[in-house]
């Protein structure tokens, strides 16, 4: 929650922030993006990310750039990290009575991808960064979006990108906490106190066609979140923020983990940030310079 309304002058507190949806591998397109604002010498005053955008965000808050960022996504996001499988969720399934099935329930352990994410980050804490981030999760118990603006790296993105079903969720101050794809998948409105925001986010393809189970769920859940985002879309706008949505001129489909694609996708990043640059700083020349003092706000952690 805020203790001002987020709308409210005095509540501005950020010129620019950087939005980065869920997207797979493409989220490392956000980097591109803000390497190419950083040569104009523009930079974010917050990051704000869903699931992969929360981790690739990370990296950019953190400060890093270029080959060494690119790198260390790869590192970070590979399809290794969803191949070791719960050998008891199977039993589960079967008898879920005598093995406890639960809302913990996930088919794959995260534990490569904690010690991944710990490799990079370590004990560093979210209020430790050199640029403020935003991470996005959702509570499993009641659906709501928890945005994470304290505590360690590792536990946040860990919650950020626990798909249900797929990995456990993360118990962070004793509230279970998983992908924040659910509740907010371009999570514009936790920019609210900036009054411009650079989105990049990843509307989600229909299947061509629906002949099983599986497509149908795909169609369901693309339905569902893409409307999400653009209903977070139109209500920023309306309340007068200036949202700048780039999007991607990629040539090629991408897989979800074609960590090979990395180098490819920080390109087409750094040009879709070329592309709209004129707009943006036009739009940051517009933009009224902060109050202070301001109230700070305070996300539910």
């Amino acid at each position: 929650m805020w203790h001002e309304e987020p709308s409210s002058p005095r509540a501005r507190k950020h010129r620019l922030a950087l939005v980065l949806g869920s997207g797979g591998v493409r989220s490392i397109a956000g980097q591109g993006i803000a390497d190419r604002l950083a040569r104009e010498g523009i930079s974010p005053d917050v990051v704000v990310g869903c699931s992969s955008g929360a981790l690739f965000g990370a990296q950019i808050a953190r400060g890093m750039q270029g080959q060494a960022a690119v790198s260390m996504a790869t590192t970070l996001w590979s399809a290794e990290l969803t191949q070791k499988r719960r050998w008891l969720a199977y039993l589960q399934l079967i008898a879920p009575r005598m093995t406890g099935f639960g809302t913990g329930f996930a088919l794959r352990d995260d534990q490569l991808i904690a010690k991944r994410i710990g490799e990079a980050f370590g004990d560093t804490r979210l209020e430790e960064l050199p640029t403020p981030l935003r991470v996005v999760s959702t509570e499993a118990a009641t659906g709501q979006a928890v945005v994470l603006t304290q505590g360690r790296v590792v536990d946040a993105l860990r919650a950020s990108m626990a798909v249900p079903i797929i990995f456990p969720s993360v118990c962070i101050e004793g509230r279970h906490l998983v992908d924040g794809v659910l509740s907010d998948p371009l999570p514009i409105g936790v920019a609210a106190d900036a009054s411009v925001v650079v989105a990049l986010g990843f509307p989600g393809g229909m299947p061509r066609r629906v002949d099983r189970l599986s497509r149908l769920v795909a169609q369901t859940s693309t339905t569902l979140i893409n409307n999400l985002m653009e209903a977070r879309m139109g209500a920023a706008r309306a309340t007068g923020q200036k949202v700048i949505s780039l999007e991607l001129d990629m040539d090629r489909h991408v897989g979800l983990w074609e960590t090979a694609a990395m180098p490819y996708l920080y390109e087409v990043g750094w040009r879709a940030a070329e592309a709209r640059l004129l707009d943006i700083v036009a739009a940051l020349e517009q933009a009224p310079k902060p109050l202070e003092p301001v109230a700070h706000p305070v996300f539910l952690e």
